[in-house]
């Protein structure tokens, strides 16, 4: 990039925006050209500086962060980054934010707010090179929530029967990926196959999205438990912090979640999950790679293409960041191509096929 990142830092912490300006301006790629301690000044300062990206505070005075991203998304969509708080009622709220169209979160620490902050300084600057190549979208007016349980409605249960205990489904998803996870699960039948679950995010989110998601889907969404059986009709999300792979036990697929060491720089990493998957489900298995940074996932897939799984890869139009899946089709792993839209009723119209031509056997 010729020209440098220009960021505006929105928090109601004095101490928060001059480390968030410090670590912006410690960057040759990146500058803060402005801070505000409430979204009303924001505003202003963002027709007036026109920025790339700017970080964005939860809560605020007199107007908290979600209802201020809220507007800011339908009226003038540009790359927010939240700095979001560890606790359950952040993780809630952050899940909200990503729905609205913010691109990715930093979680920032409860104690130590100088150090940890610091500490995280990596995380906050690629975080916001990210954000200023993502493809942000203007929201539309009616509250995404209702379109997507009205997707849910409408679905058509009973559609797979018995094939639903052999098939697996596996997703990777990085930057975007909740949004994009969610289109997925909300056109999935009641008995839909089990289906796997790598997004990257950080300890202490992952209950909570699963949590909202849960709420949304005819199928069970929960976060993996070490040890217990993969079943059809249920989605099993990595929690933060850990990895996610599968084993077989007999018949049955079982979650294996432990504290190995990160992958790709990730864990979870998608990597993990889809090279198990590669080993113990081979042929039974369906891929599926969303939007998201870097390359995690993309060796593995192919893996799993070549031991007889069928792959689908989320378009560049519709991604958020193409990484993650431009990685895939260039290491060869992608059988379809397409619009996230299409993969969810792609997906099930194969999977109907294939019981179709059960049934007509039996």
């Amino acid at each position: 990039m010729g020209t440098k990142i220009r960021v505006i830092v929105v928090d109601d912490s004095a101490l928060v925006r001059s480390l968030l300006a410090e670590i912006i301006n410690r960057q040759r790629d990146m500058e803060c050209i402005g801070t505000a301690n409430d979204p009303l000044i924001a505003r202003e300062m963002i027709r007036e500086l026109n920025p790339d990206v700017i970080t964005l505070d939860v809560e605020m005075p007199r107007m908290d962060g979600i209802d201020f991203l809220g507007r800011l998304m339908r009226l003038r969509p540009m790359p927010v980054v939240m700095i979001s708080t560890l606790t359950e009622r952040g993780a809630e709220v952050t899940m909200k934010a990503l729905e609205l169209g913010a691109v990715d979160f930093v979680a920032k620490p409860r104690v130590g707010l100088a150090n940890g902050l610091n500490e995280l300084a990596s995380q906050i600057v690629d975080k916001i090179r990210v954000a200023a190549v993502a493809q942000v979208r203007r929201m539309p007016c009616e509250p995404a929530l209702a379109g997507a349980e009205r997707a849910a409605a409408a679905l058509p249960s009973g559609l797979l029967g018995r094939l639903s205990t052999e098939k697996l489904v596996c997703i990777g998803a990085s930057t975007g990926g909740t949004e994009a996870i969610k289109e997925i699960l909300v056109h999935m039948p009641a008995d839909a196959p089990a289906i796997v679950i790598t997004q990257h995010m950080p300890p202490g989110f992952t209950t909570s999205f699963a949590a909202r998601l849960n709420g949304l889907c005819q199928i069970t969404v929960k976060e993996a438990v070490h040890g217990e059986r993969i079943l059809p009709g249920h989605a099993y999300i990595a929690p933060g912090g850990r990895q996610f792979s599968l084993q077989r036990s007999g018949a049955n697929y079982v979650a294996v979640v432990d504290d190995g060491p990160p992958v790709n720089r990730h864990k979870p990493s998608v990597e993990v999950l889809f090279k198990s998957a590669a080993a113990v489900v081979g042929r039974n298995a369906f891929g599926i790679m969303l939007t998201g940074m870097g390359n995690d996932g993309a060796a593995a897939m192919r893996e799993m293409k070549d031991a007889g799984s069928y792959n689908y890869v989320q378009d560049e139009a519709s991604c958020i960041v193409f990484g993650m899946p431009r990685e895939a089709i260039a290491h060869g792993a992608a059988d379809e191509v397409l619009a996230l839209t299409q993969i969810a009723p792609a997906l099930v119209a194969r999977l109907r096929g294939a019981s179709d031509r059960v049934h007509h056997r039996i």
